[in-house]
C-alpha cells in the first residue's frame, strides 16, 4: 500500500503538472512562439508516456501482482518503445530550437517558422511510433514458454526475450541496433547543438546576457541528462539473459521519476511560464470572487 500510494501521487502530480503547462502554454499569447510549441507537445507526450505503464504497475501493486495477455505485453511495449522514442527525437527538437534561437537570433524568426515548427513536431511524433515497429513485429512473431512470471514493472524487452521458446538472437539485435540509434544519434544531435550554444554563450561580453541564455537553455540541458543517462545505461548496450534489479530501479527513475521531474523542472526554472502560470492563478481568483459577490448579490 505504501508503493501504491506514492506511486499513485507521483502519478496524479505527473498528470496534473504537465496539464497545467499545456493548459497555460495554449491560454497565453505571449507564449505562442516554437519554444513553447515544443514543450507543450513534450507535456502531452509524457501523459502517455507515463500513462502506458504505471496504470499497469498501480494495479499489481493492489493486487500483490497482475496479470497481462502476451498481446497486451507486446502492445505496451510498443507503446513505451515509441513514446520513449519520439521523446528523444522533441528533446533534439527542441535543441535545435535553442541553437537558433541562441546563436542564429536575428535569423530566429525567419528560420523557424511555423510550417517548419509543425513539420519538425510531426516528423517527431512518426518517427517515434516507427522507430521500433519492426523489432515489435520481430518479437510478435515469437513463442513464449518456461516461467509465466515477469520480474519487472512493465513489459520491457529483457525479461520479454528471456521468456521466448524461440531463438531471439535476431529480435534482441534489432531492439538493441535500433534503441542505440535513436538514443545515440539524438544524443549527438542534442549535444552538437549545446556545443555551439554553450560557445556562443561564452562570447557574450555582458555577464546578465550570458546569465539570461544559460536561464533559457538550463531547464532543457537538466532534462536532457537526467533522461540519457539512464536510457543510455539500460538500452545501448547488448541484451543480458539475466535480470538486474539495478536495471529494475533504473527502468523505475525514467519511467516515473523522470516524468516527475520534467514538469517541475520546466515550470521553476522558465520565467515566462512562472509569470504566466501567476497570472493564470490571479484570474481565477478573481472569477471565483466574482461570482461569490455575484451570488450573494442575487
Amino acid at each position: 500500500m505504501l508503493s501504491f500510494t506514492l506511486v499513485l501521487l507521483t502519478y496524479i502530480f505527473t498528470i496534473t503538472a504537465n496539464v497545467v503547462i499545456i493548459s497555460v502554454i495554449k491560454a497565453t499569447h505571449k507564449l505562442q512562439r516554437p519554444m513553447y510549441y515544443f514543450l507543450g507537445n513534450f507535456s502531452f507526450m509524457e501523459i502517455w508516456y507515463t500513462t502506458s505503464t504505471v496504470c499497469k504497475m498501480l494495479e499489481s501493486f493492489l493486487a500483490g501482482g497482475s496479470s497481462i495477455t502476451v498481446a497486451g505485453c507486446i502492445a505496451q511495449l510498443y507503446l513505451f518503445f515509441a513514446l520513449g522514442s519520439t521523446e528523444c527525437f522533441l528533446l533534439a527538437t527542441m535543441a535545435y530550437d535553442l541553437y537558433l534561437a541562441i546563436c542564429r537570433p536575428l535569423h530566429y524568426p525567419t528560420l523557424m517558422t511555423l510550417q517548419l515548427t509543425t513539420w519538425l513536431v510531426i516528423a517527431a511524433w512518426v518517427g517515434g511510433f516507427l522507430a521500433p515497429l519492426l523489432p515489435i513485429v520481430l518479437i510478435s512473431q515469437l513463442s513464449f514458454c518456461g516461467p509465466k512470471e515477469i520480474y519487472h514493472f512493465c513489459c520491457d524487452a529483457d525479461p520479454l526475450l528471456r521468456r521466448s521458446c524461440d531463438n531471439a538472437f535476431l529480435s534482441s539485435t534489432m531492439v538493441s541496433v535500433l534503441a542505440s540509434l535513436v538514443i545515440l544519434s539524438t544524443c549527438l544531435l542534442t549535444m552538437v547543438s549545446y556545443i555551439f550554444i554553450i560557445s556562443t554563450i561564452l562570447l557574450i561580453s555582458s555577464a546578465t546576457g550570458r546569465q539570461k541564455a544559460f536561464s533559457t537553455c538550463g531547464s532543457h540541458l537538466a532534462v536532457v541528462v537526467i533522461y540519457y543517462s539512464t536510457v543510455i545505461f539500460i538500452y545501448v548496450r547488448p541484451i543480458s539473459p539475466f535480470s538486474s534489479e539495478l536495471d529494475t530501479v533504473a527502468s523505475v527513475f525514467y519511467a516515473v521519476v523522470t516524468p516527475l521531474l520534467n514538469p517541475m523542472i520546466y515550470s521553476l526554472r522558465n520565467k515566462d511560464v512562472k509569470e504566466a502560470l501567476k497570472r493564470m492563478v490571479s484570474n481565477s481568483r478573481v472569477f471565483v470572487k466574482s461570482i461569490g459577490a455575484l451570488t450573494i448579490i442575487c
